[in-house]
């Protein structure tokens, strides 16, 4: 019976290190949080489950979607779960925003979003002040999949500005068509390793990506059984990269670039606003909160413009009030004045009365 080989010790130990690291790393599992942000009926749901296979979330009914309403709010849900593959563990939580882009008025519709991000650093630097740091709950948003109508023409402008607003905040991946003049997430290339290298440089190129979801086992036209749509010409393979570049985002997201999405979002984006934060307070101070609600600044701003206009209508009445005032003023003026001549031509002709009745009364 032949012994297994000892180990070799060759050197110090130092090339053991990364052996040491990804045992720790395998012991203790790693988290993800993602974020989907994009107008309702776009398949973030299904995309979400398509890239984990498996029913993170249930689908949704759109089917009032196109019954705009007026003032309700982009909401922001949590879905949690624990993934496990080949005994490693990952706990994902996704993050929803339903409601985002859905209503007539989207005016600070991103607010929300931009708050929940913003909310979510401030509570870990919170945590790493306090003497006992040993249970922190970090829900940092390592990544961000931005869905965009695929309408043919630009982009419109609540894309824009939530795409920049989200651009310095985390890692944003936009998906369907272009963005220009906006901060998305880059695949760092690694020179050292020339195969890497040409994959990040791949990805690159094909962002943002043009993505089909689906959960549905649909079979092929010779025989193939595959996750896709079916449609009239044909059918279209989630899996197939000559159809859509699904392989590529779940490839960015999970199996070449999840940790680099995670040290972007400590080292980059919670620094950057770590760093903001501890110029403009104190340690230990509390984040001022705004309590401005966008739909409550909005019905401000319409009882502030009803009231100016009322002031107005109120202005200009007194005006026409003041001019009736002043003609009134002047007609009563030119009224005593006319009286004050009757009464002296009056007191005249009573004095020439009174002066004949005296001569005559003289010659008599």
């Amino acid at each position: 019976m032949s012994s297994a080989p000892a180990p070799s010790f060759d050197g110090i130990g130092i090339a053991n290190l990364p052996n040491q690291r990804h045992k720790i790393v395998a012991k203790h599992g790693a988290h993800f949080t993602m974020m989907v942000v994009g107008e309702s009926g776009l398949g973030k749901t299904t995309l979400v489950n398509t890239l984990f296979t498996t029913e993170l979330s249930p689908a949704r009914n759109y089917s009032r979607r196109h019954h705009k309403q007026l003032d309700k709010l982009t909401e922001v849900e949590i879905i949690k779960a624990e993934l496990e593959e080949k005994q490693f563990k990952v706990k994902l939580t996704v993050i929803d925003t339903p409601g985002f882009g859905d209503y007539v008025n989207n005016r600070d519709s991103w607010s929300p979003i931009v708050d929940f991000i913003d909310d979510q650093h401030e509570a870990y630097m919170r945590q790493e002040q306090q003497p006992q740091r040993h249970e922190k709950i970090d829900l940092r948003v390592h990544a961000c999949l931005y869905f965009i109508r695929p309408t043919g023409h630009t982009l419109k402008p609540l894309d824009i500005e939530i795409m920049k607003r989200l651009g310095t905040r985390v890692n944003l991946i936009p998906v369907v068509i272009a963005a220009q003049g906006i901060r998305i997430y880059q695949p760092p290339v690694e020179n050292d390793d020339e195969t890497a290298a040409e994959h990040a440089r791949m990805l690159t190129d094909a962002i943002p990506f043009s993505i089909i979801g689906s959960t549905e086992d649909v079979q092929t036209p010779d025989g193939r059984l595959v996750k896709g749509r079916e449609y009239l010409w044909g059918v279209a393979e989630v899996e197939n990269e000559n159809h859509c570049d699904f392989r590529k985002l779940r490839s960015l997201l999970i199996r070449t670039h999840m940790l680099d999405l995670i040290s972007t979002t400590e080292e980059l984006h919670y620094e950057n606003y770590r760093q903001q934060q501890m110029e403009t307070r104190k340690f230990g101070e509390p984040k001022v909160k705004k309590v401005d609600n966008p739909k409550f600044k909005e019905e401000e701003e319409l009882l502030r413009k009803r009231f100016t206009e009322q002031v107005k209508a109120e202005e200009a009445r007194f005006r026409q009030w003041e001019q009736h005032l002043i003609a009134e003023r002047d007609r009563l003026n030119k009224d005593l004045e006319m009286a004050h001549s009757a009464i002296k031509s009056l007191e005249a002709e009573l004095d020439n009365l009174q002066a004949g009745y005296g001569r005559g009364s003289a010659r008599r």
